[in-house]
């Protein structure tokens, strides 16, 4: 009876490690904090997704003090959600930073104008201050302005280019004449404050043709040479993508999954749906395939508002998405 109870106990410590071992641990790195921004992601943990994939997987929130690209070469992310002008930006200053996924298919980025300015189209922008975020955020708004023939050092004739936090306060305040938005953020932020649409002209940077792609997911070369590595990729990219076109099917449930996981509690209902909302738009018939096309578009702007000096070469791969979407 020991002997069997002994073999019974082995057995069962030893079918506890097979168990312990299965799940691959793999660690992402937001680029902001946690919103439906990122909904792919907890929808795919909360529905376990990276379960059925053998993946233990960890979202690390972003925020104003995080840089994504120092995390990930850091070691403390596998992979992270970056924009292409500042992954870009990385990569030429010794970054070996790589897109592997691009959930995003199009641009949420626009520039939000108070109507009582006078500002109607582009033309009317000479003489104004406009604000934008920096980081690499700012690079599409100097690369229009240099397509538009519009100086930006405040000079005769040209405009000023205020660098703003990530709020829409001197918008609100008259800081700013335009500033920074995105679909599905601040651009809510400014209605909630009390403004209407009409009192708004918008310009989207898609409609303008100067967009970048945003929320791609990059790794290192390095983990792309490690083929352990790149089987985890391979998984988490795969459900990934579920998560995503769950989240665009259920876009409320899809929200409530990211009010779960808001640590911060800093979050409303009422603007995570309605995020939510706006973000399906943008992820939108991307089943994760990079297109090349928009990419060397990216790259383009990116080097005309001088952010890097020459065209990227090895700075993404169709490697991952091919094998997990098989």
């Amino acid at each position: 009876m020991k002997t069997i109870a002994t073999f019974a106990t082995s057995m069962a410590f030893g079918l506890a490690g097979v168990a312990a071992q299965a799940a691959d641990d793999i660690t992402l790195q937001l680029k902001w904090v946690t919103q439906a921004q990122f909904a792919g992601y907890y929808v795919a943990l909360d529905k376990g997704f990276y379960a059925e994939e053998d993946l233990e997987v960890t979202i690390k929130p972003g925020g104003p003090d995080i840089a994504p690209v120092q995390v990930l070469m850091g070691g403390g992310a596998d992979v992270m959600v970056d924009w292409v002008p500042s992954a870009l930006a990385a990569r030429e200053k010794g970054a070996p930073i790589v897109n592997i996924a691009q959930p995003f298919a199009s641009s949420g980025l626009m520039l939000t104008c108070l109507k009582e300015h006078g500002i109607n189209s582009p033309a009317d922008f000479p003489g104004h201050t406009l604000g934008t975020w920096f980081f690499g955020n700012e690079i599409p708004l100097f690369s229009w302005m240099g397509k538009l023939g519009i100086a930006t050092d405040g000079s005769e004739g040209g405009v000023t280019i205020q660098k703003i936090n990530f709020n829409v306060d001197p918008l609100l305040q008259k800081q700013v004449e335009c500033a920074t938005t995105m679909t599905y953020n601040e651009y809510w932020q400014v209605i909630d404050a009390g403004l209407t649409p009409d009192d708004l002209v918008i310009f989207k940077y898609e409609d303008e043709g100067i967009s970048t792609l945003e929320d791609g997911l990059y790794t290192t070369e390095e983990n792309l040479a490690d083929p352990a590595m790149e089987d985890k990729l391979v998984r988490f990219v795969r459900a990934s993508m579920k998560g995503w076109k769950y989240a665009e099917a259920n876009p409320d449930e899809a929200a409530d999954i990211v009010l779960e996981n808001d640590l911060s509690g800093a979050q409303t209902e009422k603007h995570q749906k309605r995020m939510m909302g706006e973000i399906a738009k943008l992820t939108a018939g991307s089943d994760g395939t990079l297109d090349v096309s928009a990419f060397d578009r990216s790259a383009e702007i990116t080097m005309e508002g001088g952010m890097i000096s020459v065209a990227p070469e090895g700075a993404w791969t169709h490697a991952i998405t091919d094998k997990a979407l098989q």
